[in-house]
């Protein structure tokens, strides 16, 4: 072997030997990394516009960095910190930091408590990534403009657009009143923008753990690119995630995490995170 083959060997083995960076803990028992913004309790046949009480006047969202209700808390489990989202008032957990490029690590499991107006419905909440602007943008005026991994009962890795968001889903097309759904073998169809296919896409199969159980969620993105995966299954891949005004499309690779309180009781633990400088090579054959 010559000195050049010996040299790009050696090159190679230093390449793919290089540690990959640390996974960071993002939560603990003062959610210190993360703030809080709460809008308000929604009741049943709300129906997107400015609450106002009795007698007309509007009702001031509770707003940032207050909980009176104790929406969010963090309690135990074996030892371990665990966030507990109670849902009784619309608005998120977010991080103060922003993060682009990453694998967000988390688990969740549902809680037993429902709040109007979702007494009769399936639980829900959600992953909102690449947030950024104000809070209370939103149709249920709780969260900032950001791509959705939705949490729900029998959904999990649905995709929302929040606000002027929008993201390009391998999914096949929808008919009439049929939803898109999610499929890695399909064209990309555009969401979130105009035109479009509308604001919603289902994932492809339902992969959530049996209830009482936790549910492992993987949210991978880099470059515009993004996957959502659950209990290790890819279940929709997303790219050129940007936001929209005035038919004018701004990239949107970057922004905070939000945990969507949804008037659902909910739980999450190990909640980490860890910088990427590629797609993981498992998965960069979805977006060829």
């Amino acid at each position: 072997m010559n000195k050049l083959l010996i040299i790009v060997f050696a090159s190679l083995v230093l390449v793919s030997s290089a540690p990959a960076a640390e996974w960071t803990n993002l939560l603990d028992r003062e959610l210190s990394q993360w703030d809080t913004y709460l809008g308000f309790r929604h009741s049943t046949g709300y129906n997107g516009r400015e609450p106002v009480d009795a007698q007309g006047k509007m009702i001031e969202p509770v707003g940032y960095g207050k909980d009176p209700a104790g929406v969010f808390t963090v309690v135990e489990d074996n030892g371990k910190p665990v966030l507990r989202v109670s849902g009784e008032i619309y608005g998120c957990l977010f991080t103060k930091q922003e993060f682009s490029n990453y694998r967000l690590k988390l688990k969740v499991k549902w809680g037993a408590t429902l709040w109007p107006p979702r007494t009769d419905k399936l639980r829900d909440s959600g992953i909102c990534y690449h947030s950024i602007g104000p809070a209370g943008i939103d149709y249920w005026r709780a969260w900032m403009l950001s791509q959705e991994f939705q949490i729900m009962e029998g959904h999990m890795g649905d995709y929302w657009n929040i606000s002027s968001a929008a993201a390009d889903i391998r999914a096949y097309l929808p008919e009439g009143a049929m939803n898109a759904v999610a499929n890695e073998t399909r064209p990309f169809l555009s969401f979130g923008a105009k035109p479009s296919v509308g604001g919603f896409c289902l994932r492809s199969e339902n992969h959530e753990s049996p209830p009482g159980q936790w549910t492992d969620i993987e949210l991978v993105c880099f470059e515009g690119k993004s996957l959502h995966i659950v209990n290790g299954h890819v279940v929709m891949v997303l790219r050129n995630s940007r936001s929209m005004k005035d038919e004018i499309a701004t990239p949107l690779t970057k922004g905070k995490i939000q945990l969507q309180s949804e008037a659902s009781e909910v739980f999450f633990t190990d909640i980490k995170i860890q910088p990427i400088d590629a797609l993981p090579a498992e998965y960069a054959h979805l977006f060829e």
